[in-house]
């Protein structure tokens, strides 16, 4: 498994403290973090280094069949990823980016190499995901919904070829997402750092604080201004706090 098919490394930092493996929301891209790597890349205190991960189905791996089962995403994402592990690490991932996270952060923790801290952003805990049926809407209603999160901005929904191509990845990923069940296991290790947007339309606040039952390590929560794609709105905060976190600046209670 060839890690820079799954691991986009926009900005390398070589001296970097902490390598942040980032996973997007449903049809989202590698590309959507490029502005988090270059911010949190360039912190003169405590540089972090991003790997973006990038699905099957989208961008530059269009030709790629989309995955439609969280299961097989999370194994080949964590075979790919493996050795991207060498330094200290910690996984982010946002919406269902979240969940895909923490599948792989029990896989690499199964594997020996666990995670220094595990980031979910606007996600329900695994064992409180819900099936919204989104996966079975129409074509028109997929995109009424992304325009109500207003994820993909404006320019895209006047684009109907753009939309056309990226619409069967948005799918496979609804699926993936609300088909997801999570299955027993051991807790994590890590600490998980939970973020959210204080109006977010799919996932009220406290949802969030559900989290606190995947881990034996310390659990904190942190509540930005916004909606589901708050982190987009208030960039440099998050990556604020993801550096506090990463360099024990910010405790647990």
């Amino acid at each position: 498994m060839d890690s820079g098919k799954w691991a986009r490394r926009f900005h390398p930092v070589n001296d970097a403290e902490f390598r942040l493996i980032c996973f997007p929301h449903a049809g989202g891209s590698a590309s959507f973090f490029f502005p988090f790597s270059k911010e949190l890349g360039q912190d003169p205190a405590f540089p972090v280094e991003v790997l973006a991960v990038q699905y099957p189905g989208r961008q530059d791996r269009h030709t790629e069949e989309n995955i439609h089962d969280m299961s097989v995403l999370a194994d080949r994402a964590t075979e790919a990823l493996l050795p991207c592990t060498d330094r200290p690490f910690a996984l982010f991932g946002h919406s269902m980016g979240a969940t895909l996270a923490y599948e792989v952060a029990r896989r690499l923790q199964e594997a020996g190499r666990s995670a220094d801290a595990l980031f979910v952003s606007g996600r329900r805990a695994p064992h409180r995901v819900l099936d919204d049926g989104l996966h079975g809407l129409s074509d028109s209603e997929i995109i009424e919904d992304l325009k109500a999160l207003d994820g993909t901005g404006s320019t895209m929904f006047g684009a109907p070829d753009l939309m056309r191509m990226i619409l069967p990845s948005i799918r496979a990923d609804y699926t993936a997402a609300e088909t997801y069940t999570c299955t027993p296991g051991p807790v994590l290790t890590c600490p998980v750092h939970a973020f959210t947007g204080s109006c977010d339309p799919r996932v009220p606040v406290a949802e969030l604080h559900h989290w606190s039952d995947h881990t034996e390590a310390p659990f904190d929560l942190l509540v930005f201004p916004g909606g589901h794609f708050y982190l987009s709105e208030h960039q440099s905060a998050v990556c604020r706090a993801v550096v506090d976190r990463l360099a024990g600046r910010v405790g647990c209670p």
